[in-house]
């Protein structure tokens, strides 16, 4: 099986990570996805890039442990 490496999310992993979530951070994401009209994948992965450095727009500016 070869793997496929991607910058961004695609829609169906977003929709799987979001499943997964609790209801109010899942429904937080969706209404400000709704709110910025943005796709929800764009804004689960800004979250999640945010998360690991402050300073990052997405997974490809994302520099682990650099905002810390």
């Amino acid at each position: 099986m070869q793997v496929e490496i991607l910058e961004k999310l695609s829609p169906a992993d977003a929709a799987i990570i979001l499943e997964r979530l609790p209801e109010r951070i899942r429904t937080a994401l969706i209404n400000h996805a709704t709110e910025i009209e943005y796709p929800i994948e764009a804004v689960l992965e800004m979250a999640i890039a945010s998360f690991l450095d402050t300073e990052a727009l997405g997974f490809a500016d994302c520099k682990p442990g650099r905002g810390q």
